[in-house]
């Protein structure tokens, strides 16, 4: 017999508060890490929500660019972002999403997901021979010019249209490992890098049809509400902690993927 109608209102509201309360949970691990929440909100949407992954992808998006609007407002706040450097990443950025994002939504799911794994994971395994390699705590200088960076904002670009969170996790890496930047610099930046690729990947995927609203709405509300907290907490942790956090981050998000 199916519910009627105050029970499935109450339902409805449950439904919508659970998804909020989660919005909150990744929003301040998207603060913590520079990324926006939607690197562990992918993981989630396809286990525990049962959605493919490009509908996974392009759901988690509709959260991540309003909370990443916010972040680059909140890390500038902390740590001024290098306009100069920021448009040199966010430029190449922005064109190579597009194209990498219309190659992601023709993918199939399984391929989409297995790679998205092995791609977290490599990034787990890099980041943590830095650490225990014991590299140098970075700084605010760039150890490379305008042409470097914008070489790496389109690699990252094409990983963000493709991964649909990709450019931040790509150019946090390279921007501490090859430019020489602290985490909290490198975490700023990629979060202006990715204001403009994930507008630009969530467009693609929505014009596709693959973006589920209802759930991605009150995600975004949780987001905002709590991802200041976590970009505060990131100021305030220590360089190396921080580091072997986003490392073991990655890595639990990888395996999650590979096991669905």
């Amino acid at each position: 017999m199916p519910p009627s109608f105050p029970e499935s209102i109450d339902m409805s509201v449950l439904s919508f508060v659970l998804d909020l309360l989660l919005g909150v949970v990744l929003g301040v691990t998207g603060g913590l890490f520079g990324i926006g929440g939607g690197l562990i909100a992918i993981p989630i949407l396809g286990l525990f929500f049962g959605l493919d992954q490009q509908m996974a992808q392009g759901t988690a998006l509709v959260m991540v660019v309003p909370n990443v609007v916010l972040a680059v407002w909140r890390y500038n706040q902390h740590n001024r972002i290098d306009l100069t450097h920021a448009a040199a990443l966010a430029v190449p950025g922005f064109i190579c999403a597009y194209f990498g994002s219309q190659w992601a939504v023709n993918l199939p799911p399984d391929l989409m997901r297995i790679g998205f794994a092995f791609f977290l994971l490599a990034l787990a395994v890099y980041m943590l021979i830095r650490l225990l390699r014991g590299s140098a705590t970075g700084g605010t200088t760039l150890r490379h010019g305008l042409p470097a960076l914008a070489a790496l904002g389109a690699v990252a670009g094409v990983m963000g249209g493709l991964m649909a969170v990709g450019s931040a996790v790509v150019a946090t890496p390279g921007l501490t490992g090859i430019f020489g930047a602290s985490q909290v610099v490198a975490q700023g930046l990629s979060l202006a890098l990715a204001l403009p690729s994930t507008c630009v990947t969530l467009i693609v995927y929505a014009w596709h049809g693959q973006v589920d609203w209802m759930l991605g709405v009150p995600l975004a509300i949780g987001g905002l509400l709590s991802i200041s907290w976590g970009v505060k907490l990131a100021h305030t942790l220590p360089e190396r902690l921080l580091r072997g956090l986003f490392c073991g981050f990655l890595a639990i998000c990888a395996v999650a993927l590979y096991l669905k």
